[in-house]
């Protein structure tokens, strides 16, 4: 990697209504070289309908050591539990 690129993240859509998937990454100066650069290498067989290039400085992440404060149940939070609430009578499907 030359002084001055960066490392941009690339998604690409397959169809037009489809989530965007990580595809990898690509090196350049700017987005609109990162933009040809991802062309080039994800979607030469029409792999894709549209990109995304992400400077990857820019995306964040949940550090390691702390995963399971994110994502682990919180016993000590009754509200995210069904049970908290009452069921008015009457209600059939919830």
């Amino acid at each position: 990697m030359e002084s001055g690129d960066k490392v941009w993240e690339v998604f690409i859509q397959k169809k037009s209504g489809l989530p965007f998937k990580h595809a990898g990454s690509v090196h350049a100066y700017d987005k609109k070289m990162a933009i040809q650069n991802a062309r080039d290498s994800y979607t030469r067989r029409g792999e894709g309908r549209a990109l995304w290039v992400v400077p990857a400085e820019a995306i964040i992440s949940v550090p390691l050591d702390e995963a399971d404060a994110y994502f682990n149940p919180s016993e000590d939070k009754i509200y995210r539990h069904p049970t908290f609430y009452d069921i008015p009578d009457g209600v059939e499907n919830l």
